[in-house]
């Protein structure tokens, strides 16, 4: 593993195994919600998420874990490993409020400075969001893994004993 590229909803725990990955094999760490963000939970233009992103993905070696699709196909031409946490909506709400609270007021290590866990207008937009597209982007990332290039392993995680059982086997 060289260039692992992670994905799933929002609340799979994208960022938990990265960080994990990155302590295990020593590969650099990278959050899309660092290049998504700017303080005060502005979203950064468009042109330069993706610029910042391709910067990460043209890179020698790398964990990157979170979307933005816009660059799922640059990413996976690059990477030797894709990781899909497929994990059960409930549960990525669980653990979503349980973030929320346990960052309250403060910005979560995988998140841009300045964006303050809290409740704020954008809250239930996203709880709604997650609810919404949880067909949808199963739908996406399926064919995504259907078109993956050859050179790339996939691990499809579906339940946190998969995440465990895949962590344990590094």
């Amino acid at each position: 593993m060289e260039r692992v590229m992670i994905v799933g909803g929002s609340g799979s725990g994208k960022s938990t195994l990265a960080r994990a990955l990155g302590a295990r094999t020593g590969l650099p760490v990278h959050h899309m919600d660092h290049i998504h963000w700017m303080p005060g939970w502005q979203q950064r233009p468009h042109d330069l998420r993706r610029a910042m992103a391709l910067e990460v993905e043209r890179s020698a070696a790398w964990i990157f874990e979170g979307g933005f699709s816009t660059t799922y196909k640059h990413r996976i031409s690059r990477a030797d490993t894709l990781i899909w946490l497929d994990l059960p909506v409930t549960l990525r709400l669980w653990r979503v409020t349980r973030r929320l609270f346990a960052h309250w007021g403060q910005s979560r290590p995988d998140m841009a400075d300045g964006c303050a866990e809290g409740i704020h207008s954008e809250t239930w937009a996203f709880y709604r969001w997650i609810w919404d597209t949880r067909q949808t982007g199963r739908i996406r990332l399926t064919q995504l893994l259907a078109e993956a290039p050859d050179h790339v392993t996939i691990h499809h995680l579906q339940s946190r004993s998969d995440v465990g059982r895949f962590l344990e086997d590094l």
